[in-house]
């Protein structure tokens, strides 16, 4: 008489959308793993190759004691200067990153938060974007871009924030700790896919509070409140949804 063989039940296969990191670490094959390779492989981003720290990953500075000079133009306008060592909080891995020397030439576009604390002293919190224009080799005496070329790139860049404040935000509307929040989130455009922005500018009750992004662990947001990025989170994922 023919047998069957018994078929072993069927399991779910556990799916893991976001990897975290203990498994990933499982994943890296035995060893230290060098991190100046990964640092200096070639990458790609929109079609194009770069070097350097992978999209999405992030740098900690401390400033030193800073020399800050303001001068008024108009009642609305001041001109700026800063001057200051930056230091990394921690230690860039051995073999990574460019020569010393190297240059660079970054276009800054921020909001200050400033808030009086007495007749001398003031907060100051600063969130926004910057943007390379050009970069100087530590064995070369000429810059990437020429200035012609430079101001070009800064024009574009320009209108492309133009466009993005111009086009409409996502409205922002809920209540938090007792609180009630209104305000809007402009979405990055560079962050946008297939219709999903990851990060946006934020605005509540009238106050820019920086920038929101999503992480593999969630939404991110510096200096403020994790709950209340979490609301705001939120938000977003529900206008995407």
């Amino acid at each position: 008489m023919a047998t069957t063989a018994k078929r072993k039940p069927e399991t779910k296969k556990k799916v893991l959308e976001e990897p975290t990191l203990e498994i990933e670490k499982k994943r890296q094959a035995p060893g230290k793993k060098d991190l100046s390779k990964s640092y200096n492989a070639f990458k790609q981003y929109g079609g194009k190759q770069y070097t350097g720290m992978a999209i999405g990953r992030s740098h900690h500075w401390e400033y030193d004691q800073g020399d800050w000079k303001e001068t008024k133009i108009t009642p609305d306008l001041w001109e700026i200067f800063y001057a200051v060592t930056k230091r990394r909080k921690g230690h860039a891995p051995k073999g990574s990153g460019v020569p010393v020397g190297t240059e660079y030439h970054w276009y800054i576009l921020a909001h200050q938060n400033v808030k009086k604390l007495n007749a001398n002293d003031y907060s100051t919190e600063m969130s926004g974007l910057k943007f390379k224009l050009a970069h100087k080799r530590a064995d070369s005496d000429k810059w990437s871009t020429k200035a012609p070329t430079q101001r070009k790139h800064l024009v574009k860049f320009l209108k492309e924030i133009i466009a993005q404040l111009e086009s409409d935000p996502i409205p922002l509307t809920f209540d938090y700790e007792g609180v009630h929040y209104e305000g809007e989130g402009i979405p990055i455009t560079e962050t946008c896919h297939e219709g999903v922005c990851y990060e946006l500018s934020i605005t509540l009750n009238d106050k820019n509070l920086g920038i929101i992004r999503c992480a593999k662990s969630g939404w991110k947001m510096d200096g403020v409140e994790k709950g209340l990025v979490k609301a705001i989170g939120n938000q977003i994922f529900l206008y995407f949804e």
